[in-house]
């Protein structure tokens, strides 16, 4: 494809392309003519995933260029994982996107149905509270429902197989695991904790926990989808 093509099916200026592969970042096509190159289709990724870099996790091209290199080394399973944390985890959302108020505008922003939206209320995977009558959805309840419509999208919903209530059992026993493990901390500080906002530690302690939930659960479903798979394979055999 011409350069024009490539920067109106990418939605970035041809200035700034040119930008890219001046710095590198970008490799350098292969010509077609004196003055014309042609841009394959692989292009539109490698400019997806720079700006995805740039935008989201407000990267300099001199360490998205060391990125992309030590991309080229991992299996395309990795690859494939990379391309989709960038898509879709976004830090600056964690800044800009706060609670919102209404189930309409829940809906509005996150593409999940009233249905859907109705069963997971009832089985406390989304849960808002009430302020003057209304309901109210946290920043965590947002993106829960968005990555919900992202499982969906992309093939693991209930048309493919999945059983949706997994996700109450999911959310039950996390809950009743931090509601059981914690409990005795809660009760020895329930004073302090009663009086006070929490402390800088309490909260980094939090998001600590939060994040062990989070790449447990990642390397668990990797490490059996995995198994999964060699297994399906020895039987094939």
């Amino acid at each position: 494809m011409k350069m024009s093509e490539l920067a109106e099916r990418t939605g970035v200026p041809k200035e700034t392309i040119h930008y890219y592969l001046r710095e590198g970042v970008l490799r350098k096509p292969r010509k077609k003519g004196k003055n014309q190159a042609d841009y394959r289709e692989g292009y539109v990724e490698q400019i997806h995933i720079i700006k995805g870099l740039q935008d989201n996790y407000f990267l300099p091209l001199s360490v998205i260029k060391k990125i992309l290199k030590e991309q080229k080394r991992r299996s395309p399973s990795e690859k494939s994982s990379f391309r989709f944390l960038n898509k879709y985890f976004k830090p600056l959302e964690w800044f800009l996107t706060g609670e919102i108020t209404g189930r309409e505008a829940f809906r509005e922003a996150t593409g999940l149905s009233s249905t859907w939206l109705v069963r997971m209320e009832e089985w406390e995977v989304i849960t808002a509270h009430i302020k003057d009558g209304h309901p109210v959805y946290s920043q965590d309840d947002v993106i829960i429902g968005r990555l919900l419509v992202d499982m969906d999208r992309l093939g693991f919903g209930p048309k493919d197989g999945y059983d949706p209530e997994n996700m109450k059992r999911i959310s039950d026993f996390i809950r009743n695991y931090v509601k059981n493990s914690q409990q005795g901390y809660y009760q020895s500080n329930l004073g302090r904790l009663i009086s006070q906002e929490p402390t800088e530690q309490e909260v980094t302690i939090r998001e600590l926990m939060s994040l062990f939930f989070y790449h447990l659960y990642r390397k668990l479903v990797r490490e059996e989808f995995e198994h999964l798979r060699n297994s399906l394979k020895g039987e094939a055999r």
